[in-house]
């Protein structure tokens, strides 16, 4: 993939992120149109890169977490949430498995962080835990490459 092909790459991906978040922030749910063929992309451009075994695995074992999750907490992790962590993982382990675990782990670690901050100032209520799963990603991944 040359320069210019990488840099468009970054961009979409960039823009799925903040549009992921958007949306999750306002509707409080991660639509299938979103997730899924962003995730679908992800895949692809893996295999084409030569990354797909790492992406496939990354996106599935991710997966397998939130999805186990989700079935013992509803409540605690939504099914959009679920979704999304096929092409975040697979994002995240195109880049290896010290990124994944970065993105995996600093996605809790921010919600967590958010959900005692609104703690702090009397603030109650759920947070949507998608826009962190997005940029812990996105933040993981650009250590990576930077």
């Amino acid at each position: 993939m040359g320069e210019a092909e990488a840099t468009l790459a970054a961009v979409c991906v960039v823009v799925w992120l903040i549009t992921l978040s958007g949306f999750d922030i306002r509707q409080r749910r991660l639509p299938d149109r979103l997730t899924l063929p962003g995730a679908a992309l992800i895949l692809v451009g893996a295999v084409i890169t030569g990354n797909g075994f790492a992406a496939l695995l990354g996106g599935a074992v991710l997966f397998a977490v939130y999805a186990a999750v989700h079935l013992i907490a509803p409540a605690a992790m939504g099914a959009g949430d679920v979704k999304l962590a096929i092409g975040l993982g697979a994002l995240a382990g195109t880049f290896g498995p010290d990124v994944w675990i970065l993105a995996a782990l600093g996605a809790s670690l921010l919600t967590a962080l958010l959900a005692l901050c609104r703690l702090a100032c009397g603030a109650g209520g759920s947070l949507p835990h998608g826009p962190s799963m997005c940029l812990a990603t996105g933040a993981a991944v650009a250590l990576a490459v930077l």
